[in-house]
């Protein structure tokens, strides 16, 4: 059964090798056995149940929580000859029974719903006369309330689950801690599943955390270092979201909002414009995502603190799912955790509680001097095998040097001192640049002997000095109303008895530089391919993606394929690509490399993807039953 489905990965997937751990999940489903699986975004989950509804005749049923992500998993797959149907409230009734019809005549081998109209009566009977094989269940975190996305009806799904007790099922997730993957099991009833957990480690994202000082300057320093490169900004806000996009239109960048509170037309439209490249940049609440299988996502800005790490780690994850290189930019403050704590407190009883501790972990992560990965990993249940991970702000520059910063950490803490312990750190910096501010200034600080006296160092230098003090238990932050207060060390310090080294900011120029794949293509031809594509993608009113993804253009602009032979080792190209679209391709190829000149057909003699990122041996998936017992790997959960 495996050599079918590995069969069935190259001719219509376009793909040589299966990933780490997909052929071990797709062995256990085709012997029908139940499985969770909790893979990273862009490890391919999909591919785990697509494979083996394709080598049956009978249906699966996949659950999935959004519209849109239903819309773009069915145009995926008919893109590549694969008969798959969605059923949701925002198809027409003739729609409806086009799909309904497709189904009960066996011609789609997956049918996409949301649970809302999974449980619906007429659904359940609809499918009762059906031969149901899979139930399919993605996004399965929404099942938990230990989850970060709850949803109720995603509880009721184990209802279905009675109603075909012949229908292996599997539940599918990139976000689950132990606490949650525990949920799940019991909530679906999953008592003799197996469990398959890759390595939540996304190799391919940099990591990077700056204090928020003045957070639109710093994210137009930040786009302007990712010129024409599509990417996300998150907003704590509807109003952020609207403020922001306007700022950015007004300077001249290609950006669309979207949050709840637009009209579902304007959502839509906004969302189609950055899939297909019309719009570069999206400013979103986490409203927007979820259902977004954009591959060449090129950067994530967080421009607040998000409320738990599942949120942040699913938020990045959007970015870099092609493989390719891609920026992850948090800017963190402690006003903003002021912010989440204000509205945790308005809750009561569990949710109280798991909101606490969610915030604390994303807290302790925002904070830490060290890498990054390590805490971002232990969350999941990971025990990381390395001390740093070469992709993170604190990891790229390890070795800066220490400079003396006695001077400047002693008028820091005089100014906490002077101004009554009762301030946060931007008010503390306000003083000692000497701002103008009416806050400043109706408290009379504008008189003390540290104002203006830290004029001449720049406020994220400032801003940089203060999180090292507190992280070496120099300050002490109030969790309350995030004001300073000064420690027993503070007054060594202070009174010259303590010496403090420490780092100056890190030269964000050298650690947010893209250094992927698509660097050692032919530029010329990789643009004329990207052309050619947006070409064919608005004929056939499809993302630009669903044609070929940027790392196939890429790998065409390495090696100039010139024959169909050759031109089926480049990745993502299957027998249907290759049928619709290679010959199109082909020419733009042969065209280039007649007019300038370039040998065709550089494929290496053994097909290897020189340049391409690989899976890294370090990764270390692991397979386990529900009982807790190891069945494959190394690392335990």
């Amino acid at each position: 059964m495996i050599v079918k489905a590995q069969e069935i990965l190259k001719r219509v997937f376009g793909y040589k090798a299966f990933r780490p751990l997909q052929k071990e999940v797709i062995g256990s489903v085709l012997t029908g056995r139940d499985t969770l699986v909790v893979m990273p975004t862009g490890a391919g989950k999909s591919i785990c149940y697509q494979i083996p509804a394709l080598m049956s005749d009978r249906l699966t049923i996949v659950v999935s929580p959004l519209i849109s992500l239903m819309k773009d998993q069915v145009e995926q797959l008919n893109a590549l000859g694969v008969p798959a149907v969605c059923l949701n409230s925002s198809l027409s009734r003739s729609a409806i029974r086009s799909a309904r019809a497709q189904v009960r005549n066996g011609e789609a081998k997956l049918l996409y719903m949301a649970p809302e109209t999974l449980l619906m009566p007429a659904t359940l009977e609809f499918l009762s006369l059906l031969p149901v094989l899979y139930l399919i269940i993605d996004e399965a975190h929404c099942i938990s309330e230990w989850g970060h996305e709850f949803r109720p009806e995603y509880r009721h799904l184990v209802t279905v689950r009675e109603r075909f007790p012949g229908a292996a099922c599997m539940a599918l997730t990139a976000t689950a801690t132990p606490r949650v993957q525990k949920d799940i099991l019991n909530c679906l009833r999953l008592t003799h599943a197996d469990l398959y957990i890759a390595g939540f480690d996304r190799r391919n994202l940099f990591l990077q955390i700056e204090p928020k000082t003045e957070p639109y300057f710093q994210i137009k320093e930040f786009l302007d270092r990712h010129p024409d490169q599509p990417g996300i900004v998150y907003c704590y806000s509807r109003k952020q979201v609207d403020d922001l996009t306007a700022d950015l239109a007004a300077d001249g960048y290609s950006v669309r909002p979207y949050h709840a509170g637009l009209e579902d037309v304007t959502r839509k439209v906004n969302q189609e414009a950055f899939i297909r490249d019309e719009a570069r940049i999206m400013v979103a609440t986490i409203a927007f995502g979820m259902g977004i299988n954009k591959s060449n996502v090129r950067f994530v800005i967080h421009r607040d603190l998000p409320k738990n790490i599942e949120s942040y780690y699913q938020q990045i994850g959007r970015a870099g799912r092609d493989g390719l290189h891609a920026d992850c930019l948090l800017l963190f403050s402690y006003s903003d955790l002021q912010k989440n704590l204000y509205f945790i407190r308005k809750m009561s009883g569990i949710e109280r509680q798991s909101a606490e501790l969610h915030l604390s972990a994303m807290v302790r992560f925002a904070e830490t001097g060290a890498c990054r990965r390590r805490p971002l990993l232990s969350y999941f249940g990971e025990k990381p095998d390395f001390r740093q991970c070469g992709m993170c702000d604190n990891c790229a520059m390890p070795d800066r040097p220490l400079d003396d910063i006695t001077v400047q950490t002693q008028m820091f803490l005089s100014c906490v001192r002077r101004t009554g312990e009762k301030f946060g750190v931007n008010y503390i910096i306000d003083v000692l640049r000497g701002s103008k501010s009416h806050k400043v200034l109706r408290f009379h600080h504008d008189r003390i002997s540290t104002y203006g006296v830290g004029s001449a160092i720049s406020r994220r230098t400032w801003q940089h000095y203060a999180a090292q003090l507190i992280a070496r238990g120099i300050l002490v932050q109030q969790t309350d109303y995030g004001s300073l207060v000064l420690t027993h060390r503070a007054w060594r310090v202070l009174r010259g008895e303590e010496p403090v080294m420490g780092t100056q900011p890190p030269d964000i120029t050298q650690v947010s530089a893209i250094e992927s794949e698509i660097l050692n293509c032919d530029p010329v031809l990789f643009d004329m391919l990207k052309c050619k594509r947006r070409e064919l993608a608005e004929e056939a009113e499809v993302p630009a993606y669903v044609i070929f993804p940027d790392r196939t253009l890429a790998q065409m602009a390495c090696f100039y394929p010139c024959t169909e032979e050759t031109l089926q080792y480049i990745y993502g190209v299957g027998e249907v690509k290759m049928e619709n679209y290679g010959s199109v391709f082909l020419s733009v190829i042969r065209q280039y490399c007649r007019e300038n000149g370039v040998l065709p057909d550089q494929l290496p003699k053994n097909h290897r993807r020189r340049g391409f990122t690989t899976v890294s041996k370090t990764d270390q998936p692991q397979t386990v039953n529900a009982s807790g017992n190891r069945r494959w790997g190394e690392t335990e959960i």
